[in-house]
């Protein structure tokens, strides 16, 4: 694999910390220039996202672009800024979202909000403003979550959420291929271990346990490296027959 995305442009939405940025090292490690996005422009985001490229394979051939993809500009100013840097895009990897975990009583028309415009809208628009971009044999992966069709207590919104992008997934796997030479695919994490996971505190893990007792493959969370592999590997040259595919890296937690 090493060096099979050189001269590849990959945009990887939220990607200063956790599954996102694990992606752009991996891309980054077999040749691709890769654009990191982190929402705000506060010092610890910046260092964040920095500190990102730092870690990189190649982090002359990367690039952190500020813009908040829950915005309805942000999307446009991150694919501007790639394009502008580089002049073309070859990979999108759809995944910025957020979650509340909440029962559904107390879940909020605020919550709503700041969910389906990063969850739903962001994925939506950053798409669109792409496709002019794409290059030939082009790649769109869609970040879902095994949420959307295990459908888990407290998560009304964000599992909601994450079955719009499995649906936009199967719609678009269908309709752009043909007019982009490109192909979409998704793949859907279960618990991963995370910053966010790691800051949900030792009561909410308390509660994760016997979730991941269930998990076939071992009674842990999973390795973000576990879950950019899957993405990793839809996005190389060789999976240009794989179109529509959902892959669930969840050590079979879930399984369709």
């Amino acid at each position: 694999m090493e060096n099979s995305l050189a001269g590849k442009v990959a945009i990887i939405s939220g990607s200063d910390s956790g599954i996102g940025a694990q992606i752009a090292r991996d891309l980054s490690a077999v040749g691709a220039t890769v654009i990191i996005n982190y929402p705000h422009a506060s010092p610890a985001l910046v260092d964040r996202a920095a500190a990102v490229v730092s870690s990189l394979s190649r982090p002359e051939l990367a690039l952190a672009v500020q813009a908040d993809i829950s915005s309805t500009t942000g999307p446009q100013i991150l694919v501007d800024a790639a394009v502008a840097a580089y002049g073309k895009i070859d990979i999108l990897v759809n995944n910025a979202g957020i979650a509340v975990n909440l029962p559904f009583e107390e879940q909020s028309l605020e919550h709503w909000d700041s969910l389906v415009n990063l969850n739903g809208r962001g994925t939506f628009l950053l798409t669109q403003a792409v496709l002019p971009h794409l290059a030939k044999e082009s790649r769109i992966v869609n970040i879902c979550s095994i949420s959307a069709r295990e459908s888990p207590p407290m998560q009304t919104i964000y599992a909601g959420t994450k079955g719009m992008v499995d649906a936009f997934t199967r719609v678009w796997a269908k309709e752009l291929p043909a007019k982009y030479n490109c192909t979409v695919n998704a793949v859907s994490p279960g618990p991963t271990k995370t910053e966010g996971f790691g800051a949900a505190g030792e009561d909410f893990m308390k509660l994760m346990q016997p979730v991941m007792d269930k998990t076939p493959v071992g009674p842990r969370l999973g390795e973000t490296g576990e879950v950019a592999y899957a993405v990793l590997m839809l996005c190389l040259p060789r999976a240009s027959w794989l179109n529509g595919v959902h892959l669930n890296a969840c050590g079979g937690l879930f399984m369709q």
